[in-house]
């Protein structure tokens, strides 16, 4: 059976990385884009990040320009952008397509694994996937949904404490 953890992407920073290496922690992996009227979500995603961190989440952050180029930049223009903007600290991964031929197989088997209203397709930035720590896909959250709102799932998920 496949899980989150079979799958590698790319850093912002360029490195390789395995999500192996994420086993055990319950999983945030998000589509994002600088220049979208969901963008603020940033804020949320980072929040989650620091309320639940510290208790085995971890938001995965997959920088996306398939939606209306609202993701122009380059990866250290974006990485910039998060962090002075929105203070982000949670992983932010290289750009990657998440639809389409050359989607990133990581967000490929995600739509396989919890297709939404449009069939397997993603349908806009900020489309989430929650992962347990197994690394099987729980639920699937549309882009108007706020980060906050999934607080009960995601605590559903992590050992109390």
């Amino acid at each position: 059976m496949t899980t989150a953890y079979d799958f590698d992407a790319t850093t912002i920073d360029g490195t390789s990385q395995s999500l192996a290496d994420y086993r055990g922690k319950v999983l945030l992996v998000v589509n994002t884009a600088s220049k979208c009227g969901f963008t603020p979500q940033y804020e949320g995603l980072e929040k989650l990040y620091e309320s639940y961190g510290d208790r085995g989440l971890v938001v995965l952050g997959f920088p996306c320009d398939q939606f209306g180029n609202q993701e122009p930049g380059d990866e250290e223009e974006i990485k910039s952008f998060c962090s002075l903007t929105y203070d982000v600290k949670f992983p932010l991964f290289a750009k990657v397509d998440v639809n389409g031929d050359d989607a990133h197989p990581l967000f490929s088997w995600l739509r396989s694994e919890k297709s939404g209203l449009l069939g397997g397709k993603i349908k806009w930035n900020f489309t989430k996937f929650l992962i347990n720590a197994d690394g099987e896909v729980v639920k699937r959250y549309a882009p108007t949904t706020k980060p906050e709102s999934i607080t009960a799932d995601i605590e559903a998920l992590l050992p109390q404490g």
